[in-house]
């Protein structure tokens, strides 16, 4: 796939109850529209299957939390994880956004700024056993950490790293975002690199999302990295600016985004569904279940 402008349509088939869609929205750094492009990605992807956002940012770094002041559920703090929990436990610890068509949930650490940090798990396989557990088919992560960063270090350190972790999970389609300007490009094309040169990483899955801050066609130096990065990732697509997210952020109201965006969000919805129906199989195959938590040892008689 090449450079998309967002003019493509999701098939009107939803996803097989029995699969499942893990989404990985990542950045090579700050300033990259990635929980935008989460949300986004969210809503379009809410008419295929039931679904979820995992917030992964601390509590004070995240646009989540004030979003989901005063809203339905208890968010992450009210899931004790030293025991299992039910799925009407984690459902409604979800607070819960009207889609253009459906809903989807979103999982974040909603307490006031004075509580204590609350411990989020670091290994994806935690959230992806957590989002099978609530019965949620598709898991849109919106990630915290710089993917080069993150990719280089770990391997010197001879570790998987939390890129690597995210893209093993079945059936992964990452998405890699960045802000069309100068600096933004030049951060993609060196995360693109290290992709690249680091073995195991799925670089023809990953779907890149230039996410504008501004109105206008798309720059030159944005529109010549889409021509270069083509040959190498799944599609490119452009996500255009939008006035109402740019005032409201992640408040903004379906209902007010403008036709083009919709449009963009439902060309990269799309987008990520065909790869993920390319690399795995059409329809998509059964997930596998993820083990139950053991239940916690007997306390020895004192």
């Amino acid at each position: 796939m090449g450079l998309g402008l967002g003019r493509g349509e999701p098939a009107s088939e939803r996803i097989p109850e029995s699969a499942r869609l893990v989404v990985p929205v990542m950045a090579a750094g700050g300033g990259s529209g990635r929980s935008t492009v989460a949300c986004l990605l969210a809503d379009a992807l809410a008419r295929l299957g039931d679904t979820v956002v995992a917030d992964l940012s601390a509590r004070l770094c995240s646009p989540w939390p004030a979003w989901t002041a005063g809203a339905q559920g208890g968010g992450l703090g009210a899931l004790p994880p030293d025991r299992p929990l039910s799925r009407a436990e984690i459902r409604d610890a979800a607070a819960v956004r009207p889609a253009a068509e459906g809903r989807w949930s979103v999982l974040t650490d909603g307490r006031e700024w004075s509580a204590a940090p609350l411990p989020l798990p670091a290994d994806p396989a935690a959230w992806y056993q957590l989002a099978a557990a609530g019965g949620w088919q598709v898991l849109v992560a919106d990630t915290a950490h710089p993917v080069a960063h993150d990719v280089t270090a770990a391997d010197w350190a001879g570790l998987p790293g939390l890129t690597r972790g995210w893209c093993a999970l079945p059936y992964a389609v990452p998405v890699l975002c960045a802000q069309p300007t100068a600096g933004g490009v030049h951060r993609l094309q060196q995360a693109v690199e290290v992709l690249r040169h680091c073995e195991g990483m799925p670089l023809q899955r990953t779907v890149v999302a230039f996410s504008a801050a501004s109105d206008g066609r798309l720059p030159a130096v944005a529109r010549a990295a889409a021509t270069m990065l083509a040959p190498h990732t799944a599609a490119v697509v452009h996500l255009p600016h939008d006035a109402d997210i740019r005032t409201h952020g992640l408040a903004a109201r379906p209902s007010r985004i403008r036709g083009r965006t919709a449009g963009a969000a439902r060309g990269l919805a799309a987008a990520v569904l065909a790869t993920a129906r390319e690399a795995f199989g059409d329809p998509l195959p059964t997930a596998p279940r993820p083990m139950p938590a053991p239940p916690p040892s007997p306390s020895p008689a004192v």
